[in-house]
């Protein structure tokens, strides 16, 4: 079955498409439901008024929705896609972000969308520091591109990348622009990274993730039992994935007993569709069903059966 993800491809990858603007709180929504109404909304003459803010800002609303794959790139041009219907349409699972498992969610599908969110991609998947400098991380994921990427990107951009995820991840102190901004970031509710006061220094940390449900989990695993087309996963893969692959563990910067206490609680709830075995001594999480749709683990949450 199809996948949203978007793994490492050398030759397709993008930075500072965001124009400098942070994704906001009402930004997908605004920008969602305008583009259901009008599917010319974002070349339209009418974008400004319309959505409320100005072009570059207009701009910066499409990339982020193409980002978190609430819109999709198509040969017909763009198109909404089940997961933006399903969760922004006016009568959707949340259209305003009022459950933090949408936060989770769309922190899920920038960090996968290796494509258009890169930076977002490798900081997640691929950057395995629990402390580091901005400096560091900015050199970091500069010799990453280096290594891994065709063509030219321009290093000032790609290092100001690291700056943006910092800008939405970890609300600023110290700047009241910043200030400002980072209240309207929803991300840095989920506390994926903190900064340590005066040392200039940020941490990211595996963790319990008590607010990250377990059907969020089965629609995260779902996805990469279908983009990688296989029968079984590995934990260990699950948690820090292949080369340059997809980290569900990483991701969600769960240490390795919380993913593998999510899993168990995930093969509880769906035992038709996942079950843990050992084989060979590897704990591996296995498929026995592959047409389940990723959308039914999230409806589930949304809509549970009363």
């Amino acid at each position: 079955m199809d996948s949203l993800l978007k793994p490492l491809n050398p030759k397709k990858a993008s930075f500072g498409r965001h124009e400098t603007f942070a994704l906001r709180y009402s930004w997908l929504t605004k920008g969602f439901q305008a583009f259901e109404k009008n599917q010319s909304i974002f070349s339209s003459d009418e974008s400004t008024i319309e959505l409320g803010v100005g072009k570059n800002m207009v701009n910066a609303i499409k990339y982020w929705l193409r980002a978190s794959a609430m819109l999709l790139d198509t040969d017909e041009g763009l198109e909404t896609s089940a997961l933006g219907e399903a969760i922004l349409s006016d009568n959707g699972w949340d259209p305003y972000l009022e459950d933090e498992a949408t936060l989770w969610l769309i922190h899920w599908q920038l960090a996968t969308n290796a494509e258009l969110a890169t930076a977002w991609y490798w900081f997640f998947n691929c950057y395995h520091k629990a402390e580091f400098t901005t400096d560091d991380a900015m050199e970091t994921l500069a010799e990453f591109v280096r290594n891994n990427l065709n063509g030219k990107h321009s290093e000032r951009t790609v290092k100001q990348e690291v700056a943006m995820i910092l800008r939405m991840y970890c609300p600023s102190k110290g700047n009241a622009k910043l200030i400002e901004e980072s209240l309207d970031s929803p991300l840095a509710s989920l506390k994926l990274v903190t900064a340590v006061e005066d040392l200039h220094i940020y941490r990211s940390y595996g963790n319990l993730q008590s607010s990250l449900p377990i059907e969020l989990v089965g629609y995260a695993a779902n996805e990469i039992f279908n983009q990688r087309q296989t029968e079984y996963l590995p934990i260990a893969d699950l948690m820090y994935g292949p080369k340059n692959g997809i980290a569900l563990g990483s991701i969600f910067r769960l240490t390795e007993s919380a993913l593998l206490a999510k899993l168990e609680n995930l093969v509880k709830a769906y035992p038709d569709i996942f079950q843990i075995n050992e084989t060979a001594g590897v704990n591996q999480l296995y498929r026995q069903d592959n047409t389940t749709e990723s959308l039914t683990f999230l409806r589930s949450y949304y809509q549970p059966t009363r």
